[in-house]
């Protein structure tokens, strides 16, 4: 996959991070810019559902502006802006399983909703039929991936999808490499195993498992 300006943007943002761990609006303000579509779009695969995926992401950089000034390692930043990411989304999915309700108005979701809108409007060029087949790909994908355990979707959604090394994902998650490792095996068995139950196969899906 060829990499945009975004990711080079994002791999090149040392000086950015050092700026905003000193306080400087701009440069936080900016990194939220970078990152806020890989945290939404992990939390959305994480929930299968926009507005927790919304949430979590507005938590998440409401947390780093508050502690980013605490961050030891600027190498680690990535790592731990997942750490967060992760934290909040375990916190929503206790609150589901407690049937608490919890309410967007707390927060201001302009800046969530116009990156959705942005991220929606990439494929508003495409081909109708096709973006509908893209549709329902991901949503089939999606509900794959959810009937995978916590753990297991936690791992699998940081490697697969976000492309994070497992050293990244063994600092965000606060477990050990070969634990990482060890979910990431299970989880892509259970995948292979799930997606055989619905008849799906790799050619149908283009997703190299």
């Amino acid at each position: 996959m060829a990499e945009t300006l975004l990711d080079i943007a994002m791999m090149h943002s040392d000086n950015l991070i050092a700026r905003a761990r000193e306080g400087d609006k701009n440069a936080q303000g900016r990194l939220v810019q970078l990152w806020y579509k890989r945290i939404y779009n992990f939390s959305f695969k994480f929930f299968f559902d926009h507005d927790l995926a919304m949430e979590v992401s507005q938590k998440t950089f409401i947390s780093m502006h508050k502690n980013i000034a605490a961050l030891q390692e600027i190498s680690r930043f990535k790592s731990w802006l997942y750490t967060i990411a992760v934290n909040y989304c375990r916190e929503e999915t206790r609150k589901k399983k407690s049937n608490r309700s919890y309410s967007l108005s707390e927060l201001n979701p302009g800046e969530a909703e116009e990156s959705y809108r942005w991220e929606e409007s990439l494929h508003r060029n495409e081909n109708p039929e096709r973006q509908l087949r893209h549709t329902e790909l991901s949503d089939l994908l999606q509900q794959c991936l959810m009937q995978l355990g916590q753990e297991q979707r936690e791992v699998v959604i940081m490697k697969e999808y976000e492309g994070l090394k497992f050293r990244e994902i063994a600092e965000a998650l606060n477990i050990s490499e070969n634990t990482v490792k060890s979910r990431m095996y299970y989880g892509l068995d259970a995948l292979k195993k799930i997606f055989e139950q619905k008849n799906i196969t790799q050619e149908s899906i283009g997703y190299g498992i």
